[in-house]
């Protein structure tokens, strides 16, 4: 009898012989007769049986062993789902030691640090399961989106020889007898592939060693990367738009048990776009300075339900290789934007300088040495269109959307300023 999963199960909701297999999530003794809810990745299903059944005495399992269970399915309108199984057999695959170093329950009072240090135990809770699932889809949208127009996928390098955005926090690594750092970002490389192929994407890690400690920032985290030939901030900004309204579309639509367990109400959001100096002045912030956290929630609070862009910002705030809205001059704005979604920034980007001189000329307006960049540099010498690109970190987007209290809890495995392990 090949084994079943619990979603079909009830789905069907035929009476039939089944074999089951997944984990105890509860147990309970009501006089003469035994319950006990298995859990599987598709949902749970109740097994219960009288002192007479053959498998009374293995129906008191301890909680999260692993056990299957065969037998006759029947209808029981107090079961959950509306049918239960009566066991034949029930074997024992795997017994959990006990007690449980932490609560897995669906209100565990366990806190965050301890719950990671025993994350593997943690993913067996269907909280921690519902954020997954959710950010799973998130990245598949993501794929699907740009993969449909016509966009290639591409794995840039993890190991690279110099900072990639003219920073100092950087990972170094020993690569064999030269100096080499974790990349802080794929920038470079997805330059590269607009330049040559047009519109380019991927999902990656990236590694940045500010020695932050916040809610908000880890530091090694996934990033959903786009660049595009031919394009401007006016037109980037658009893509992120749509993309975003694509991924909330998708979760609301495959996600929606998940979304009621952690008590997640979505809509589609649209998108609002402010200069930089329109949306600093409406939080009433200074002009040439970046946006406070308390400011970036007040400016969102005033656009519920959007995305809420800032374009146009000052050179002076911008990394060196964001392109000047006039380059004859020296211009004091640029064709970078931010984007803020439910408080949060989520996302920054804009149009690309993709002529070596005025690259030059900015990073030495920076205070930094061209020869540190000749590699990025020289790869505008031969050809090279306008373009324009952004990203979006996954574990970020997935707290701002489900209104996570701490960006850990969207990432399976966090690495932080104190946490290597597990």
């Amino acid at each position: 009898m090949e084994r079943r999963y619990i979603k079909d199960i009830l789905e069907k909701g035929k009476e039939e012989k089944v074999l089951v297999k997944g984990w105890v999530h509860e147990t309970r003794e009501l006089g003469k007769i035994r319950f006990l809810i298995l859990r599987d990745v598709t949902g749970i299903i109740q097994v219960v049986a009288v002192k007479d059944n053959s498998e009374f005495k293995k129906m008191n399992q301890s909680r999260e062993n692993v056990i299957s269970v065969s037998g006759n399915l029947v209808k029981s309108k107090q079961a959950p789902g509306g049918i239960e199984i009566v066991p034949e057999k029930i074997e024992v695959i795997a017994e959990a030691e006990q007690p449980l170093p932490i609560d897995v329950s669906d209100f565990s009072k366990t806190e965050l640090p301890k719950r990671l240090d025993y994350r593997f135990l943690d993913l067996h809770r269907k909280r921690t399961q519902a954020i997954f699932k959710i950010q799973s889809v998130i990245s598949t949208a993501f794929r699907e989106h740009f993969i449909k127009k016509g966009f290639v996928e591409f794995q840039p390098p993890s190991i690279i020889s110099s900072a990639s955005e003219g920073g100092t926090e950087l990972f170094p690594a020993k690569y064999f007898e030269k100096n080499a750092y974790l990349a802080q970002s794929p920038q470079l490389y997805k330059q590269m592939i607009a330049c040559s192929m047009e519109k380019a994407m991927t999902i990656t890690p990236v590694w940045r060693a500010e020695k932050h400690n916040t809610i908000r920032h880890l530091n090694e985290s996934r990033q959903m990367d786009i660049e595009m030939a031919f394009a401007n901030q006016e037109i980037i900004m658009k893509e992120l738009e749509e993309v975003i309204q694509y991924i909330v579309r998708q979760v609301i639509e495959r996600c929606e048990k998940e979304l009621d367990l952690l008590n997640v109400k979505l809509k589609v959001p649209k998108g609002v776009y402010l200069s930089y100096e329109e949306a600093i002045k409406k939080v009433k912030g200074k002009i040439g300075e970046d946006f406070t956290p308390e400011q970036e929630k007040k400016l969102c609070e005033m656009y519920p339900d959007s995305v809420v862009f800032t374009h146009s910002w000052p050179s002076s705030i911008k990394p060196f290789y964001i392109m000047p809205k006039n380059q004859e001059k020296n211009a004091k704005y640029t064709e970078g934007f931010d984007a803020l979604y439910r408080g949060i920034e989520i996302s920054s980007g804009g149009q690309r300088i993709h002529i070596p001189e005025l690259l030059e000329k900015m990073i030495k307006k920076k205070g930094l040495n061209p020869k540190d960049f000749k590699s990025y540099i020289d790869s505008f010498r031969y050809g090279a269109p306008e373009h324009a690109g952004w990203s979006i970190g996954l574990e970020r987007f997935t707290m701002v959307l489900l209104n996570l209290g701490n960006i850990r809890e969207a990432c399976m495995f966090p690495r932080d300023r104190d946490r290597l392990v597990p």
